[in-house]
């Protein structure tokens, strides 16, 4: 019998992992979602929490693309389209 090791985060108890970089990364991107949608939340005048929690994860998923365009750099957030594209 093969002995195998899991990692999950703590937040997300459904998702196993392989790899420990994998799962901390995953991690780390919930809990920037976690930050974001209590901000947003907070921020966001008449903003639902299930769509706030929604945007949240959608940018700390594609974290790198939004610090490009908040680095003075607006054009990269049309990555976003083409990465949607290319998923489709």
């Amino acid at each position: 019998m093969a002995v195998e090791i899991l990692y999950r985060s703590t937040r997300d108890l459904e998702t196993t992992f392989l790899d420990r970089k994998l799962a901390d990364a995953h991690d780390q991107m919930l809990e920037l979602a976690e930050v974001l949608t209590q901000v947003l939340v907070k921020h966001v005048p008449g903003l639902d929490e299930n769509i706030a929690e929604e945007a949240s994860i959608f940018m700390a998923k594609n974290r790198a693309v939004f610090a490009a365009a908040f680095k003075s750099n607006a054009a990269a957030l049309a990555d976003l389209d083409t990465a949607e594209k290319a998923s489709e």
